[in-house]
């Protein structure tokens, strides 16, 4: 991590999890850019398939809510530049990127974006807790939810996660727990049977 370097907070609500059968619903992105400005962008997806109900529940999103939505693949130019030239930070990141990462594939593009998650860095800076969810996590650093399950305010929250770690953990030892931590993700590319 330098100490100006854009850093990427993304969330992401879908129908399911699972990689190949289901697909995204909503994305969030929190930028900051290297010289402070945030940026908060979100947008519905449609994901060309029926949510299902569980979902619909705990996300709060409907189908009527996403059925005059974008593709991805409509989307996929604008998500990829607001992806580009920074670290990419999610919750259970394998997780979002790799919802990313095949949604880019089905539409002929790539992602490639070095990867934080904020899980690991949780359990790296406070070995001694047994829980690293998003919502223990909200209790523990006295965060500030707008919505749980919906992506731009859950990735907010993950910015609001980092000024607290920034501020409260000494920097040499935050720096190194997000140095050791960054991975550029080894995904392998879905093949035609995978969409």
């Amino acid at each position: 991590m330098t100490p100006h370097e854009k850093l990427i907070f993304v969330d992401l609500e879908t129908t399911g999890a699972n990689l190949l059968n289901d697909r995204i619903t909503e994305i969030g992105i929190v930028t900051v850019s290297t010289d402070g400005n945030i940026d908060r962008w979100s947008t519905f997806v449609n994901p060309g398939r029926p949510i299902p109900e569980f979902i619909q529940g705990l996300t709060g999103i409907s189908d009527e809510m996403v059925e005059t939505a974008p593709s991805f693949e409509i989307l996929a130019d604008a998500v990829r530049t607001r992806l580009e030239d920074g670290l990419f930070i999610a919750h259970n990141a394998r997780f979002d990127y790799g919802f990313l990462h095949h949604a880019f594939a089905r539409s002929g593009h790539a992602l490639r974006s070095e990867m934080l998650c904020t899980v690991k860095l949780s359990r790296a800076l406070f070995p001694a807790e047994k829980k690293h969810n998003l919502d223990t996590l909200i209790t523990r650093h006295e965060l500030i939810p707008e919505a749980r399950h919906r992506a731009l305010a859950d990735a907010d929250l993950l910015w609001q996660l980092w000024r607290k770690l920034s501020t409260n953990i000494p920097h040499e030892v935050f720096s190194k727990a997000v140095q050791t931590l960054r991975q550029q993700p080894n995904l392998p590319l879905p093949t035609a049977s995978d969409s």
